[in-house]
């Protein structure tokens, strides 16, 4: 196994049991255009700091886990000159052999932050069961990976164009307590709520963390899901959202785009044809969502 390079601020939280909120690479690397991707990673440290925790953001870097990233791997992260890797857990292994340069995704994000120690993780969207599954057997990594390491991931629900009653099935199935952040409803990212209700709901930040915390104490090994809604001034147009992603899946018929190249081929042209109404959408939705974490990781540690 490769040796994860852990950064200072990281071990030092760490070893003192300090607040340490981990971030996913995809993101910056395949989620958001280069400039913004850089500007919208400098936020999710920042924010995550300001109330009070450490951000550990992850990568593979040469072939070696990053527990943290230094200003300049963060900038060698969201060039995309470096053509990193999407990485699930699955790829973890071979990355470390063939010494590649990979973005972590919620699964292998989740799965490194656990091996070191972090027990809380941000992220915009989860991944999870897609339309058609049925006959596909498209079904996220990043569901079985809840369901088998004991982290809270904080996310924005998951986008519309999944199956959102499956992947809640599927969820309930694997004992994944899904929480609902101040709404009876599971979110749809880019709209804030689905006709889909949660399981249970919490209102405040010592709620989260109460559940969060009791649910450790439960036999088993699942994380928890805590569904933020995006914030209320940057939730799409119900209208534009249902056109895009009509167009967007056609789109995807058209490339017989599958697996893991579904989520950038749809953000892109989400982005696109949004005329940037996505970018700030997304982009809005995972610095509330990193706050959120930062926050219930302060009340864990207190």
């Amino acid at each position: 196994m490769s040796t994860p390079s852990v950064t200072e601020e990281v071990r030092s939280a760490l070893a003192e049991n300090r607040p340490v909120v981990a971030l996913e690479s995809t993101i910056l690397s395949h989620g958001l255009p280069p400039g913004r991707n850089r500007e919208v990673a400098e936020r999710l440290e920042g924010v995550v700091r300001a109330a009070g925790a450490v951000p550990a953001t992850i990568a593979v870097l040469g072939g070696v886990p990053k527990i943290g990233l230094t200003s300049g791997e963060l900038d060698f992260v969201c060039n995309p000159a470096n053509d990193l890797v999407k990485l699930s857990r699955r790829d973890l292994g071979a990355a470390y052999a063939l010494k590649r340069d990979g973005a972590t995704t919620v699964a292998s994000t989740a799965a490194l932050a656990h091996a070191a120690g972090i027990g809380v993780f941000a992220t915009g969207g989860l991944g999870g069961v897609h339309r058609g599954a049925r006959e596909t057997w498209d079904v996220s990594a990043d569901l079985d990976v809840l369901a088998t390491t004991p982290v809270l991931i904080v996310c924005s629900g998951v986008k519309s164009i999944l199956d959102m009653g499956a992947t809640l099935e599927l969820l309930e199935t694997r004992s994944v307590p899904v929480l609902g952040f101040g709404t009876d409803r599971f979110p749809a990212f880019y709209r804030r709520e689905s006709e889909f209700d949660v399981p249970w709901r919490v209102d405040s930040v010592r709620d989260a963390a109460a559940v969060v915390a009791a649910h450790r104490g439960v036999p088993g090994s699942a994380g928890v899901l805590l569904a933020n809604p995006i914030p209320v001034d940057f939730e799409m147009d119900a209208d534009l959202h249902e056109r895009l992603l009509t167009e967007g899946l056609e789109l995807l018929r058209e490339r017989d785009v599958h697996g893991k190249e579904v989520t950038p081929v749809l953000l892109e042209h989400f982005h696109t044809a949004s005329g940037g109404v996505s970018l700030d959408a997304n982009e809005a939705l995972v610095v509330s969502n990193a706050t959120l974490a930062a926050a219930v990781a302060v009340e864990l540690a207190a």
